[in-house]
Formats: C-alpha cells, structure tokens, sequence
C-alpha cells in the first residue's frame, strides 16, 4: 500500500495572477489488497445475485390484472434470469494436503473462480497441474493417480455439482472456500472413481436422460442426435452459455399449459442422502403447484421446511414449474437443499 497525490489544474478565471488547484490524496492498492478486494466483490454478488429477478416475479404475482398476468407470462423465458444462474461462480482456495508435500517448499495455495453449475472434475485441471510436482515421484509417475478433495475432514463427492455442495456446507464456509487437495489414499468407500472426464460426461448425459424421461416421458432425448448430446456436454464443459441453452431449451419446452409430465428434483437432507418422488406440477384442480405443495409432499410431518438452491432461499409461493424452467441444474434437476434453521 503507498500514498499517492494527484495536482490537477482547474480550468477558471484567475484572481490576482493566482489559479486554484485540486489535490487529491488516495490510497494506491497493493495485487494482493486488490484480489481480496475482488473476493469480497464476489461474495456479496454470490448473496444477492438473483434477488431482484424473484422480487420481481413474487411483486407481479400480487396483482391479479390481466397486465399483471401477462408480465409474468412473458417472463416465463426469461432469458436474463437463466444467464444470471449460469454466471455464478465460487471463490475456492486450493491447499494441498501437508502430509503429501515431498518437496523442500511447500507449494503455494491456488485461487479459482470455479462454475456453481460444473462438476470439480472439470474444472481442476490447473489445480492439478500446479500441486502434483510437490507429491513424491512415484505419485506422480502413476497415470492411475487421481486426484481427491476435502472439506473440513469430509472427501467431497465428484458428482454432486459444486454449487449444491457449497449449499449444503454453506453454514461452515467462509468465501473464498478452503478445500484440501489429495493425491493418495483414496477413499473407496466414500467416493466413486473419477479417473477421466468421460466419466463426467457418462454420469451428466445419463441424469439429463433421466430427467426427460420424467418431464417429457423420454421423447426428447430420444429424438436428439449425438451432436446434440455432444453440444450439452461441450457447452458444459467449456462454461458456454448459448452453446449449451441452444440445445437445452428443447428439452425444457412444453407441448401445452399443463407443464411437464413430472418435476424432476433432488431434495437434499445431507450429502449422503436425497429425497426424490413423482410430483406433477399441477394439483388436482388443474392449480399451478408451487414450492410449498412439494415441501408438503416430501415431508408431510414438518410445518416448516426452509429450502436453498444456488445459494438463494427460495419463497414457498414459487411455481415449481418455473422453478424447474429457471432454477434448474444443467442436468435439467432442481437441487435443493434443507436448511437447518
């Protein structure tokens, strides 16, 4: 941090051959202050980032007009609220474990914004790349190698997106998000092998296939080339936004007003443990279902469940079948996660 001051000229009439200047005195940021500063940038975008789209849509809601109406109709693709849920991104510091340093120096932490809706997987490469040299030789010598990570004592499942692991650890994480690197003792018991990112592509193509097959009864899918396919997975993995949507909004499209056959969903109570049931999205009166139908579905003994997903509470006045349009995970799941209160 240094001291700086800045002599401006004012351009004005000069009295007694004397002419006015402004000085201003600032503080000049060192790299480091000024990628905290970014940090907490991001924090607080990552707190408001899609309030004033559901302020919005529950305001509209309160009027029964037909201009009223009509507002939210037209908002049912809003484009600019599913860009807004594809841009979240998650500060994480990487540390490697201390146990596994062979070198003479420890390695230095590595800070990446990461994608709430990607899979660690692929998007750790250059975590990789930056810690393994720091692992003893043979580690490094096996292609076999894979790398694993942990949160405050607990292997953090590869398949679970990031943005639904940051929200069922979001009472113990403070931003940016400290996880711990592992190359060694793999924990067979705890998670599935992940060796290759065709493994990733195998596991997402397969829960978008689910996914259809509830809302669309499979039809969709069913009737997608491989290039399609192909462009979900790419738009995925290369964090392209209208690469990927130009395929997806097919399979988020409905043939009438009634919505899809059934919301596909994941209702978190722990990392180990999720809550999935066939719920139309239309109640018996041909009424639009909305968060609070569903939570007395799954827990039908509970008066009040509290309900996060990308890092938001969602009101239980929300449709499911926009939450489901909106708010879903790039394999067409709502995840949502209960919040211990």
């Amino acid at each position: 941090m240094k001291l700086c001051v800045v002599v401006t000229k004012i351009p004005m009439q000069e009295y007694n051959d004397f002419v006015p200047i402004e000085i201003q005195i600032y503080i000049a940021k060192s790299k480091k202050e000024e990628e905290e500063e970014q940090i907490q940038i991001s924090r607080r975008r990552e707190r408001n980032r899609y309030g004033r789209h559901l302020e919005m849509r529950y305001q509209i809601q309160q009027f029964p007009s037909h201009r009223a109406r009509s507002a939210l109709a037209a908002m049912a693709n809003d484009r600019e609220v599913l860009r807004e849920v594809w841009e979240g991104k998650i500060p994480v510091c990487f540390q490697l474990n201390p146990d596994e340093v062979y070198a003479l120096q420890a390695p230095d932490p590595f800070y990446l914004m990461v994608p709430r809706l990607s899979y660690f997987p692929i998007c750790t490469d250059k975590v990789r790349k930056h810690f393994m040299r720091y692992v003893q030789q043979e580690t490094q010598d096996k292609q076999e190698t894979e790398m694993w990570l942990e949160f405050n004592g607990t292997p953090l499942k590869w398949h679970i997106p990031i943005g639904v692991l940051m929200d069922l650890y979001h009472n113990d994480i403070q931003l940016p998000w400290n996880i711990v690197v592992h190359f060694d003792k793999f924990p067979d018991s705890i998670l599935m092998r992940c060796q290759n990112k065709e493994i990733v592509e195998s596991y997402f193509l397969s829960c978008i296939k689910e996914a259809d097959v509830l809302k669309h009864r499979g039809q969709v899918v069913s009737s997608m080339q491989k290039k399609d396919h192909n462009q979900l997975w790419l738009g995925l993995l290369n964090d392209k936004f209208d690469q990927f949507w130009a395929v997806n909004r097919k399979l988020m499209e409905t043939a009438s007003d009634d919505g899809f056959k059934h919301i596909p969903f994941k209702f978190y109570t722990s990392e180990d443990k999720f809550i999935q049931k066939l719920v139309k999205p239309l109640n018996e009166d041909g009424q639009r279902k909305t968060l609070k139908h569903l939570l007395t579905e799954v827990f039908p003994n509970q008066e009040k469940v509290v309900v996060r997903t990308h890092g938001i509470l969602i009101p239980d006045d929300t449709p499911l079948q926009w939450l489901s349009e909106h708010l879903s995970y790039p394999d067409n799941f709502l995840h949502l996660v209960f919040v211990t209160t």
